[in-house]
């Protein structure tokens, strides 16, 4: 071959096929005798042939790509540990598998749609999609141009879509049981966005506890799952309710705000007011006091998804019913 890459010809004549048994061979085995498929993997071995992709893709019709969406802006996926760990979830979930990984992130300069039209436009044989808001449009632009795809976090409306999540509801509940047992009567909480489904579910949850109780539930501030966001709602929140001996912040870094705002009021944690967040991937094991969390297996939860998407690319049954993770409460010191 005098160090010349083999070509596809190469591999027909060695297996003693034509030019497009090779090649339906490598791209699928469709139509192609057992001896001649077994002629032709062995010529494959022997001369080191590797396909062109941008060729094979014409005849598989597959880009051999997967998206992972992350509808937010690269500032925030840069600096959020939930994010970071969903990156690593699917990094560890593609391990194997012969696919490269796009990561489509929102522009701050532009409008919902972007990624609903490149999810659309055939660029990638299927999505992952996590962080989503109501406004992305992504569920009607995946169930329109029928890409497989799975959700990190329940969709909003469309049923038929798969996906995978912790028990949002179920931890919110925890946090709030467990303010609840340390003998707080006056509880808050910092939701996330309430067009995202983990916002909305957190609210359930800490809504669904107090009432159980017989306990107020009017005391929510809305904000957007950073520290920067939890500090000012915390502020908003203690000037609006100043009676409030308990905080449920729906995630670690609006937590670490929350403490940051407590602190410079004088406030004392947990003795003048006790406070719980959500997520526990390492911010929780830094602040002072040591914070209360609920556990949430975002890189478990997003192998899952991983692994559910790659099954359907396969062809392979996938259970229509959503995978969903059972959240544990972490013990510190903040309350």
């Amino acid at each position: 071959m005098s160090g010349a890459q083999p070509t596809l010809d190469d591999v027909a004549r060695e297996a003693s096929v034509s030019r497009s048994t090779a090649s339906r061979a490598i791209n699928g085995g469709e139509r192609v005798s057992p001896e001649a498929q077994a002629a032709v993997d062995d010529a494959v071995a022997r001369l080191g042939y590797s396909p062109n992709r941008a060729a094979r893709s014409l005849v598989t019709r597959r880009t051999d790509s997967i998206a992972l969406v992350v509808p937010e802006p690269d500032t925030l996926v840069l600096t959020d540990p939930f994010l970071t760990g969903v990156i690593r979830g699917v990094s560890d979930g593609l391990v194997g598998a012969d696919l490269q990984l796009v990561l489509l992130l929102n522009r701050v300069d532009e409008g919902p749609g972007r990624l609903a039209r490149y999810l659309a436009s055939g660029h990638v044989d299927g999505a992952i999609v996590a962080s989503h808001h109501r406004r992305d449009q992504l569920e009607s632009a995946l169930a329109r141009a029928q890409l497989p795809a799975v959700f990190v976090g329940r969709p909003f409306g469309d049923a038929t879509h798969h996906y995978v999540d912790v028990d949002n509801v179920a931890g919110a509940r925890l946090a709030t049981q467990r303010l609840i047992d340390s003998g707080r009567r006056r509880i808050g909480t910092i939701t996330g966005p309430l067009d995202m489904p983990a916002g909305i579910d957190r609210l359930q949850g800490w809504r669904d506890t107090l009432r159980e109780h017989g306990l107020r539930d009017d005391a929510v501030v809305e904000c957007d799952f950073t520290a920067s966001g939890g500090a000012a709602a915390a502020s908003r929140l203690l000037d609006a309710h100043p009676d409030l001996d308990g905080i449920f912040a729906a995630s670690d870094l609006m937590a670490e705000g929350v403490l940051r705002t407590l602190h410079s009021r004088g406030a004392r944690v947990p003795d003048d007011v006790a406070l719980v967040g959500f997520d526990d991937l390492g911010i929780a094991q830094h602040t002072s006091p040591r914070l209360t969390t609920v556990h949430n297996p975002v890189i478990r939860t997003t192998m899952a998804a991983t692994a559910a998407l790659l099954a359907l690319l396969a062809g392979a049954p996938v259970p229509t019913t959503p995978q969903i993770f059972t959240p544990t409460l972490i013990e510190g010191e903040s309350a």
